[in-house]
């Protein structure tokens, strides 16, 4: 395992020592499992991106999309648990 030495400044310092204390954690596994979470945000934020880029590119090639009104109904249904058939794409315009 590697070392690291970070330096902050000294209300930094007491606010992480007061949150790890809150949390029930020391100080260094508060601070290792913060920059896990933020490392994580990041990590699923740049695949959120990338999907978007890749689908939006997809919807330039191809013109197909599904109308609004139609995902909204079907996400509705799914919140409900119920299982309704997926709405078909359509190309843009249509």
């Amino acid at each position: 395992m590697a070392t690291t030495t970070i330096r902050i400044d000294d209300n930094l310092k007491v606010r992480v020592a007061a949150a790890a204390e809150r949390a029930g954690k020391s100080t260094h596994a508060f601070i290792l499992d913060t920059m896990a979470e933020a490392v994580e945000r990041l990590e699923q934020e740049t695949d959120f991106h990338n999907l978007a880029d890749a689908r939006w590119a997809d919807l330039l090639a191809t013109g197909e999309t599904i109308p609004w009104d139609q995902a909204k109904a079907w996400i509705q249904a799914r919140a409900k648990g119920e299982r309704p058939q997926r709405p078909s794409s359509h190309k843009i315009g249509s």
